[in-house]
């Protein structure tokens, strides 16, 4: 008998349901929900994009979906399904995010504040400038704090917002550096789960300089 194809179920997207979970009082109430409705779609996701990313970056990419475990008190503001070449975590590893807010879903490349080596990916990042600015779109959006919902586009910053940002990576210990594009979670592709995947997988690509030059031997 011929092998039987195993068929990728359909991802069905995120929808307002989704993102109203931010809004609930109460970090226990807050997670219950998340727990429901979020989190299984980042387990999905993680099956997706692992072999994607990993085909993408010469290395297995692990996914690690965020379960917020330290929150004693405060309900968490975002969530996320993280990638790195790490099985055991990815916060101390140049890594690709997706994820959301009450206000939006992002889709990015992270190096954040336990990355050891983040001042030495700084420091390669500014010496190639100008090949960053000319490969990431002038519509991505750059951070510099994980926690927070705010960005910049690069087109906003400039060339010198973004040297200003890369050159805090390199002597700010707290300092982070995100890129990458946000989606407002009004936007309709959000409700096209396979339309999202692709849009998500165009983005991974379009960041993948960072991760390379991030992830480079020293």
């Amino acid at each position: 008998m011929p092998a039987i194809e195993r068929q990728t179920a359909r991802f069905t997207g995120f929808h307002e349901d989704d993102f109203d979970v931010f809004a609930v009082p109460g970090l226990e109430a807050r997670m219950e929900l998340l727990i429901e409705r979020i989190r299984p779609k980042l387990h999905e996701l993680g099956e997706r994009f692992s072999p994607f990313l990993s085909g993408l970056c010469g290395e297995t990419m692990y996914p690690h979906v965020a379960k917020h475990a330290r929150r004693t008190v405060h309900p968490p503001n975002d969530t996320w399904v993280a990638f790195a070449p790490n099985k055991r975590g990815y916060k101390m590893h140049p890594h690709f995010q997706l994820g959301l807010f009450g206000s939006h879903l992002f889709i990015q490349f992270a190096v954040i504040y336990e990355a050891p080596d983040k001042a030495r990916f700084a420091e390669l990042a500014l010496r190639h400038l100008d090949d960053i600015l000319s490969e990431i779109p002038a519509g991505y959006i750059w951070s510099g704090d994980h926690m927070s919902p705010e960005g910049t586009s690069q087109a906003e910053l400039g060339r010198d917002g973004v040297r200003l940002l890369l050159e805090r990576l390199r002597t700010v210990k707290a300092a982070e550096a995100l890129c990458g594009i946000r989606l407002d979670r009004n936007d309709p592709l959000l409700r096209d789960g396979e339309a999202l995947i692709a849009k998500a997988e165009e983005t991974f690509r379009r960041v993948l300089p960072l991760y390379k030059m991030a992830a480079s031997p020293k």
